[in-house]
């Protein structure tokens, strides 16, 4: 029986995000926006940007792992 989407799809989703949190957190402190709206803080805060670029490069590894593992 077919599984939809594919066995691997949490491993996947997983992969995405936890990138995609760590590269987007990491993009915020390294370049922030050059203009900003009502209410904005002037930079990203340091230590929150920073535990969610640890947390999700563990994600990202981990599902890694998990996907070559098989």
């Amino acid at each position: 029986m077919a599984v939809f989407l594919g066995e691997d799809l949490l491993a996947y989703l997983v992969l995405a995000l936890g990138a995609a949190l760590a590269v987007g957190s990491a993009a915020a402190l390294i370049r922030p926006p050059e203009t900003r709206r009502d209410g904005d803080l002037a930079a990203a805060p340091v230590a929150r940007s920073v535990v969610m670029i640890v947390v999700g490069s563990i994600a990202a590894l981990w599902a890694l792992a998990s996907l070559v593992a098989g």
